[in-house]
């Protein structure tokens, strides 16, 4: 079959020849007929333990052996994946799709979607709160952004590096203000755009600018933590933290089950609300300059048409 193949450690995705996968007990095979990209796919596949040559991940949708239409994520069985004519994906991890949702929209909705529900879910927003969302321009940005106002916050804040993308996040609608991260105080910045503080602070980004959004947090805030793109590491201040009152939690991983009524719920917002993600399309041929654009930061969600 055709498939991404990643040949050894470091190397990009070429267009080969790959072994389709046999059937197995406890997994699904799926013809892929669209495969997502996203930033965790470039990260998993270059971590220890990956046995090469191996298919990218991602996640997709695709048709089982009996017809049905169904997504999965990011677990294919090693070394398969959706980008490929044909993987093997756990029985729990395989959900069957909606008829009046399309390939597009149930991948996008799905890693990255959960990632911003789950958390907002848990931020347990109330009536009129601030919200402000770190690394905003993302396809998880873009989507919590929205969450956010559907789930009652009042001001929406979006944060992030790229001015331009920032200002197209503005332009649509999407925040109220938006607040560009270059390391200049950026701890002021986020306490202008604040109003008087934030509330709820979903942090896809971990590092400097989590330390800055804490200082722009008002009593009772809630800081939920999901990403570690700027970094693992703080060097806190305690004093930052003795005259506030605020929680840190990480949303932790979530089962099968979980992950797809999550994804449910979400997948009716989206139609309900009428959500709205930048997106960029590929083809499996075009396999490795979508990899060189999600490693530069797309701003968009990264899909590929796998047949045709």
């Amino acid at each position: 079959m055709r498939a991404a193949v990643i040949a050894h450690r470091q190397a990009a995705p070429t267009l080969s020849e790959f072994a389709p996968p046999e059937p197995r007990e406890g997994a699904v095979l799926i013809d892929v007929d669209t495969a997502g990209l996203g930033g965790w796919d470039i990260l998993g596949a270059y971590r220890l333990g990956v046995q090469y040559p191996c298919v990218i991940r991602g996640e997709g949708v695709g048709r089982t052996v009996d017809g049905r239409r169904v997504y999965f994520g990011e677990r294919s069985v090693a070394p398969f994946g959706a980008w490929a004519e044909r993987t093997l994906v756990p029985a729990e991890e395989v959900w069957a799709v909606p008829d009046d949702v399309d390939d597009v929209l149930a991948i996008t909705m799905g890693i990255a979607g959960t990632g911003a529900l789950l958390p907002l879910e848990q931020a347990r927003i109330q009536p009129g709160e601030n919200v402000l969302i770190l690394g905003a321009t993302g396809t998880l940005g873009q989507i919590a952004l929205q969450l956010a106002r559907v789930l009652s916050a009042g001001r929406v804040v979006g944060a992030a590096r790229d001015a331009v993308a920032l200002e197209r996040l503005r332009t649509r609608g999407l925040a109220d203000a938006v607040v560009q991260l270059d390391g200049a105080d950026d701890a002021a910045k986020l306490k202008a755009a604040s109003g008087d503080g934030f509330d709820v602070v979903l942090d896809g980004v971990c590092g400097a600018p989590m330390l800055a959004a804490l200082k722009a947090t008002r009593w009772g805030a809630r800081i939920l933590t999901i990403g570690t793109g700027a970094g693992r590491e703080l060097h806190l201040n305690i004093a930052d933290l003795l005259f506030r009152t605020l929680s840190c939690v990480g949303t932790g991983q979530r089962s099968p089950a979980d992950r797809e009524a999550a994804w449910r719920r979400l997948l009716a917002l989206a139609r309900e609300h009428r959500f709205t993600v930048d997106q960029a399309g590929y083809t499996l041929g075009q396999a490795a300059q979508a990899w060189a654009a999600q490693a530069a930061g797309p701003h968009a969600k990264i899909t590929a048409a796998i047949r045709g």
